[in-house]
């Protein structure tokens, strides 16, 4: 009987053969089984699924974003006309109200310009998916092309300081949402134009 050697690898050995025979048998089984393989692919084909069923959720998501987006542009914008219709001329500030106010003497809101104090009724205007105006204002129906529709409501009379202004942005545009509709998003916001 031969003693066991130590061999490089580590390994006793009864002579140096049976260390390299299991090196190259060990190269042979280096693989994945057929089960393995199976099992792995299971694996990433639920994956993939779960992602493609995010796709459309993300892609609603996204729409929605973009269109809450546009609902706040134009917000901006009909803000931004707003405060320039209402504002007087320089030194006609103080020709609404007395100064120093008097409670025997009413503002003379007939002084303001422009189209704030001259309208009681709501306002309806129709906008694009680009947020451009189209359409009539206070039009009975949406053109083929509004995508929102908005809803601006003045608070008559005005405060001393300040002209107030609820502006709603709805989505889509064929629905009304004073008439029981529900849209499928909305946006309201109050403005205060200091004169």
């Amino acid at each position: 009987m031969k003693p066991f050697q130590v061999c490089d690898d580590g390994g006793a050995t009864a002579n140096g053969q049976n260390a390299h025979r299991m090196k190259a048998l060990g190269r042979q089984i280096a693989g994945f089984s057929l089960v393995e393989v199976t099992l792995a692919l299971g694996v990433a084909a639920i994956c993939l699924l779960a992602l493609l069923a995010l796709l459309p959720v993300a892609s609603k998501t996204q729409q929605t974003s973009i269109q809450q987006t546009t609902a706040n542009q134009i917000i901006s914008q009909i803000d931004a006309v707003l405060r320039a219709d209402v504002s007087l001329p320089p030194g006609q500030a103080n020709k609404v109200c007395p100064d120093p106010p008097d409670p025997n003497t009413p503002c003379n809101w007939g002084a303001l310009h422009g189209h704030w104090l001259l309208v009681a009724a709501p306002d309806t205007m129709y906008f694009t998916n680009e947020g451009l105006p189209t359409g009539n204002v206070n039009a009975n129906l949406p053109p083929s092309d509004a995508v929102f529709r908005v809803k601006i409501t003045y608070r008559t009379p005005p405060a001393e300081t300040t002209s107030l202004a609820d502006i709603a942005v709805s989505w889509p545009a064929a629905v009304d949402p004073a008439n029981g509709g529900v849209p499928a998003g909305y946006i309201i916001t109050t403005i205060a134009v200091n004169r």
